[in-house]
């Protein structure tokens, strides 16, 4: 049994990681309250996330098998109708101090400083896989692309299911995909929208049906913001400790997940893009197995055994 001395302090050090996490407290702020030293303060915030992440990372986010995978296309497909789905993927820029002597390296297209949180998200707003600290100038494709996700897809060591045939159609077999804005490249396994011209009618029902599914990972993104208010303002922090930082919320969101219940988040009251609003696009050329496998998903959607009864009026006015 601790000392009543130590049993205080012990209170006192696990408190420092919740109200920096959960509020976005500064380390000077938690200096005012705790009468203790900003270093003494951030060492002992710095090392719990490391913990944190440590510990619970093969917990709640374990490397997934082709059974796991099967569940999450199929829980994509009961909630927004999208088969053959295994996960929304994006990046979320993550404000930080302008590291010292390093240029505009992590200057971003919105003009502030930032890291990249590179994330995959399932049906459940679960966080599936990530990437974290890449520099914020840097595009999303080159991102995936040069991340551990990127070249384990591209070796094909992710579990991917093989292809198969989407439901109630007689046409040919579909492969396994995630979904993503125009940000990203499209592959073989990466589907993103039509671009925004000579949109007709099918492609609108393609980009429509593909956002709803995107939406996934905005709203945990949104879900992570506001949990972890931290993210709500500059992490006052290097890129590596702040690396550190987001680790540690990315697996708390998962493990609060699993332990409260998400099921009732509204989509609408998460920022989200519309069918009309994906032009944040690098022009990037798909390649030919991109564009096969984005034509079988289009037609599909148009047809009888795809089709949702609302999906004309959701797109109306978008041709």
């Amino acid at each position: 049994m601790l000392s009543p001395f130590l049993a205080y302090f012990n209170e006192i050090f696990s408190s420092f990681p919740h109200r920096f996490l959960a509020t976005g407290n500064s380390f000077a702020s938690l200096h005012f309250e705790f009468l203790l030293g900003t270093l003494t303060i951030s060492r002992i915030v710095l090392h719990i996330c490391q913990v944190i992440w440590e510990q619970l990372r093969e917990t709640v986010m374990p490397q997934l098998k082709v059974d796991d995978r099967l569940r999450i296309a199929e829980g994509f497909n009961v909630s927004v109708q999208f088969p053959n789905c295994l996960g929304a993927m994006d990046g979320k820029h993550i404000r930080v101090k302008k590291p010292p002597h390093s240029g505009s390296r992590f200057f971003n297209y919105k003009h502030h400083f930032s890291i990249v949180l590179m994330a995959v998200a399932d049906s459940n707003y679960k966080f599936i896989m990530v990437n974290i600290g890449a520099y914020g100038s840097t595009s999303d494709a080159r991102i995936f692309s040069a991340s551990r996700m990127g070249e384990r897809l591209r070796a094909n060591q992710l579990a991917i299911p093989e292809s198969r045939r989407l439901p109630g159609s007689a046409g040919p077999s579909a492969p396994f995909v995630f979904v993503a804005d125009e940000g990203f490249a499209m592959t073989h396994h990466v589907m993103r929208p039509f671009p925004k011209r000579g949109l007709d009618v099918r492609r609108c029902i393609y980009n429509y049906r593909l956002t709803r599914a995107c939406r996934y990972l905005e709203c945990a993104f949104g879900i992570l913001s506001s949990k972890w208010r931290v993210f709500l303002s500059s992490i006052q922090m290097d890129p590596e400790n702040a690396t550190r930082v987001i680790q540690a919320c990315v697996v708390l969101h998962n493990f609060t997940h699993i332990h409260e219940a998400f099921s009732s988040v509204d989509l609408d009251e998460f920022p989200t893009t519309t069918v009309l609003d994906l032009d944040r696009t690098m022009h990037k050329r798909p390649g030919t197995a991109g564009i096969a496998v984005r034509e079988i998903f289009a037609d599909y959607f148009l047809s009888p055994e795809g089709s949702l009864p609302w999906q004309r009026d959701a797109i109306h006015g978008s041709v």
